[in-house]
């Protein structure tokens, strides 16, 4: 595609760093508190979050794995979580042996219904696992009102929300545990990665060891761990992307804006930040009842616009569940994103919105 939905923006800092890395020949650590590349990058991620410890994992999928652990997640618990999400959500539950139970959305962001996880709720139930989608924050107020009223506990998926606030409270800090991803169509990357952000000493010392075959020191397996560490090369990408992050975010920001300006006039919703919501425009998606029509239009002239996602997660063949999520159902076939990455022109919004004009028009 001419215009890509997104793509990482690397330069010669991060050239550099991994170049230093190859001929020091450290490409990785066993230790428990991991590289120094590893290590400076947690300090940077806290930072950025405001949270007292970041523990960096090889990928976002991998962090809710960890996460999991970390709360001795098992086989007979369940985990409540939206179907409308990337199937790596459910996959993390399934991998640690618990159940998925999967919640609808609300319309109007597409995250989790806080009404619709009251009626989920059973005596099997242990955590929530709400997911900040496209950027958008949660209602996690309500959601955390509701996890204390029953005893549970919540890792937040923030894989798509990296610098996402709410009262100026970032997305991944408003529970115990929050997951992100450094897939390279985030907002920032690492190649591959992810990491996990606690305030509790406790959580971060146990997921240290979660990622390193449950070590702390040399082979003395104390828990049950897995090899999910970070390389060095890629935490290295991770810490200039991270002192990037605050300049990507401005520039979708302000993409996000001039579209909005010149779509507003359309039949179509256009993403709006709700009181006291700042998102970090991850992904800029619209609602439209010619979904299919507007995106083939859109991609036949280069435009890299997308749905995500077409097929909710319970409906995939692997999981393959017969319930009723009707908010979920309805946005899988009226959802469109568009590309607003900080490379995107303002010549190329002007293209993207002339054509999403077009495609409603003709």
């Amino acid at each position: 595609m001419k215009i890509p939905i997104n793509i990482p923006i690397l330069g010669k800092e991060e050239l550099n760093e991994v170049t230093l890395i190859l001929r020091d020949g450290v490409l990785t650590s066993a230790a428990n508190i991991g590289g120094k590349n590893v290590q400076e990058f947690e300090k940077l991620a806290s930072t950025f979050v405001k949270s007292k410890y970041a523990v960096a994992v090889n990928s976002g999928t991998a962090a809710l794995q960890a996460a999991l652990y970390a709360l001795d997640v098992k086989a007979g618990d369940e985990v409540l979580l939206p179907s409308f999400t990337f199937v790596a959500t459910a996959n993390a539950v399934i991998s640690v042996g618990a159940k998925p139970v999967f919640v609808d959305i609300l319309k109007e962001n597409y995250t989790m219904d806080p009404n619709d996880l009251k009626k989920k709720i059973t005596k099997k139930s242990k955590v929530i696992m709400p997911v900040h989608l496209y950027g958008n924050v949660a209602y996690m107020d309500q959601i955390i009102g509701i996890a204390k009223k029953n005893g549970l506990k919540i890792i937040e998926d923030a894989a798509q929300s990296l610098g996402s606030t709410y009262r100026g409270k970032h997305t991944g800090t408003f529970s115990e545990l929050g997951c992100y991803s450094l897939y390279p169509a985030k907002v920032m990357t690492a190649g591959e990665g992810g990491f996990i952000v606690t305030n509790s000493k406790n959580l971060f010392d146990k997921l240290r060891m979660i990622r390193n075959h449950g070590m702390l020191h040399g082979y003395d397996t104390r828990i049950f761990g897995l090899n999910l560490r970070l390389p060095e090369i890629s935490a290295a990408i991770a810490k200039i992307q991270i002192k990037k992050l605050p300049s990507f975010l401005i520039k979708r920001r302000e993409n996000a804006g001039i579209l909005s300006e010149l779509i507003s006039d359309l039949d179509i919703k256009i993403p709006k930040e709700r009181k006291n919501e700042k998102v970090n425009w991850y992904l800029y998606t619209i609602e439209t009842k010619n979904r299919e029509q507007v995106l083939k239009k859109l991609n036949s002239k280069g435009i890299g616009a997308a749905a995500y996602y077409p097929i909710p997660v319970h409906k995939t063949p692997f999981y393959n569940k017969k319930i009723k999520l009707p908010s979920t159902d309805w946005a899988a076939s009226h959802v469109l994103s568009l590309p607003i990455h900080p490379l995107v022109s303002p010549k190329n919004i002007e293209f993207i919105a002339k054509t999403v004009r077009e495609s409603l028009t003709r």
